[in-house]
């Protein structure tokens, strides 16, 4: 049984079934530049990174610099798509509302992503109310993941020191952002496109990996979730 006081969620790929179409606009706009991707490349670079933090990398292929007006449009095409096609990762309404209950509420979203996108997920998947006020997006820190710095400003909201948080994550990059705050890390790897393999995980540092959301509850001694 994993110890814990507060839990701290990523969101695409973990709480929401977003990362394919995300990533599937962001291939639409690098062929418009000039750089076409295969699917699975395009998740391979890109997956749990902000897309604003890879603009050398966009350059040295298109030879076009990522600008905020880029970007602008890049997070409209983004957000129609999600608004017509995202869904909650299965079960994790039911898990959030479990340890939301059953850990007063010490639960919190610490994504990579931009406020306004992770917060109208929550909001079209069901997931709002189970963190309300408990939303952190790296682009308001100083450093985004890798880097801990939101997995540290969620536990000090939450009064939680970060080695008495447990972090689920997907990909390797948010994984050790997890490890790098000091927090018993829980690898979500489900299989299919949109998440880094167990493999990966472990090697960036998760304790645990699970395949099954429904796992977790029971993991810290809590009580199943619904199904």
């Amino acid at each position: 049984m994993i110890d814990c006081d507060a839990v701290l969620f990523d969101c695409d790929g973990v709480l929401v079934d977003s990362e394919p179409i995300t990533n599937g606009v962001l291939r639409e706009m690098l062929a418009e530049l000039g750089w076409s991707l295969e699917p699975q490349e395009c998740m391979r670079l890109f997956l749990g990174k902000a897309v604003r933090d890879e603009a050398d990398r966009i350059e040295r292929h298109t030879g076009f610099r990522v600008n905020d007006d880029w970007l602008v449009g890049f997070r409209a095409r983004r957000d129609v798509a999600l608004r017509a096609g995202v869904k909650p990762i299965a079960h994790a309404v039911g898990v959030s509302a479990t340890l939301h209950d059953r850990l007063g509420g010490r639960i919190a979203v610490a994504s990579g992503a931009d406020r306004a996108k992770v917060e109208m997920q929550l909001q079209l998947c069901g997931l709002a109310p189970y963190f309300e006020g408990r939303v952190f997006s790296g682009h308001e820190m100083t450093r985004s993941k890798p880097a801990p710095d939101v997995y540290l400003a969620a536990a000090a909201a939450l009064g939680v020191a970060p080695g008495r948080c447990v972090v689920v994550e997907d990909s390797v990059v948010g994984a050790t952002a997890g490890v790098s705050a000091g927090a018993f890390v829980i690898g979500f790897s489900p299989g299919g496109s949109g998440h880094s393999d167990a493999q990966a995980l472990t090697a960036a540092g998760a304790g645990l990996i699970i395949a099954d959301l429904r796992d977790i509850p029971a993991l810290l001694g809590l009580s199943t979730a619904p199904t």
